[in-house]
């Protein structure tokens, strides 16, 4: 149980003292002449309670739900055009005339379509990416906010 619990501090000062995601480094002082052993476990009491506080666990990866790639484009667009621009080119009296029309619409209707799906998805990562930031500080303030009321000062 004891190798356990140093185990889980050492993955959490892991986290605190240096997370690449969040650009920024907390560190923590005792203050009042803790003992190394006495940080630890405060430490692990402050990174429970930080987590349940912000609710965001840093040692969790983060979770991005990743779309599809959007798929089709120009040419499934061409493939569709092309086959409308027949029926209408027969009624009309040319469908190889009209397919070609109607696919080089359908191309540039697809090709359209398919940037906009790729921008929405642009966004909607780093819409996620900021939330993500967002939980890394609440965490980080919360975290801070127990250590120094233990008698920690956190910087």
């Amino acid at each position: 149980m004891r190798k356990r619990q140093l185990i889980i501090v050492l993955m959490i000062s892991v986290f605190v003292i240096g997370d690449a995601s969040a650009g920024t480094e907390t560190f923590v002082y005792p203050s009042k002449g803790q003992t190394k052993e006495q940080q630890d476990q405060d430490e692990f009491s402050c990174y429970k309670w930080a987590k349940e506080q912000a609710h965001f666990d840093p040692n969790q990866p983060m979770q991005q739900a990743a779309a599809p790639p959007p798929q089709g484009g120009a040419a499934k667009g061409a493939a569709k055009g092309a086959a409308l621009g027949a029926v209408g080119g027969a009624i009309g009296g040319d469908a190889g005339k009209g397919a070609a029309v109607g696919a080089g619409v359908g191309a540039a209707a697809g090709a359209h379509k398919r940037r906009k799906a790729e921008k929405q998805q642009d966004a909607a990562g780093q819409q996620a990416e900021k939330q993500h930031e967002a939980s890394v500080e609440n965490y980080q303030r919360a975290f801070g906010a127990c250590m120094e009321g233990k008698g920690y000062t956190v910087k």
